[in-house]
């Protein structure tokens, strides 16, 4: 049976996987009603555990260290209850080379080197070019389902990054070149982002020593 978690370690770890984001967007990750979460938010703070920053008409929240432990704890104690650990460890396996296929996509979404300039960008104008990295993608959008599937029986948390990988996907070949990489929409490189700082969160992984 899958489990769900609790509203208080979902707010906390929302803020992890997001890195940075405003209250609405922190609600509308798990679902969670807005106001519940604003109070959520307000204990974490007082705790010392996230922290609000402003700049200029933007304003959002970010983990402290202490809340970036205190999650790590509480996801630890919640893998612990249902057991879950070894199956994660072999999802994470499995994501680790899918991630460097990810990567590598991403980059030749960037850049397309010619001649003189390995750096030059990427302008979208060689269709082939394009063509592949986009059947790169959907080749790793195909595996990241099993993937989800294992993890989302586990946790209800888990959910919905197959899914939405899907949809940029599905955006990304429709011509809206964003949705394979930007990080102010819901793109398949986002997507990507935020499964794995959860499966490394999850595991008590330090991500400066991952690829």
């Amino acid at each position: 049976m899958t489990v769900g978690s609790p509203p208080g370690l979902l707010v906390l770890h929302a803020v992890r996987i997001t890195g940075y984001a405003d209250t609405p967007a922190i609600a509308r990750r798990f679902g969670l009603d807005p106001a519940e979460t604003k109070e959520a938010l307000l204990d974490a703070e007082a705790f010392g555990w996230v922290r609000h920053t402003s700049f200029a008409d933007d304003g959002g929240w970010s983990l402290t260290e202490r809340g970036r432990a205190e999650n790590e704890r509480l996801l630890a104690a919640e893998l612990a209850q249902v057991g879950g650990a070894g199956l994660v460890r072999e999802v994470y396996r499995a994501f680790l080379p899918l991630n460097g296929t990810l990567r590598r996509a991403c980059t030749d979404w960037q850049l397309r080197p010619v001649a003189g300039d390995r750096l030059a960008t990427n302008d979208h104008s060689d269709p082939v070019w394009d063509a592949r990295i986009l059947r790169e993608l959907a080749a790793v959008g195909r595996a990241l389902v099993p993937l989800a599937e294992r993890l989302a029986g586990l946790l209800t948390r888990f959910r919905g990054y197959d899914t939405r990988y899907a949809e940029a996907l599905t955006r990304a070949r429709a011509g809206e070149a964003a949705w394979v990489d930007r990080t102010d929409v819901d793109s398949c490189h986002r997507v990507w982002f935020e499964l794995h700082e959860d499966l490394i969160a999850t595991l008590g992984i330090d991500r400066s020593a991952q690829p």
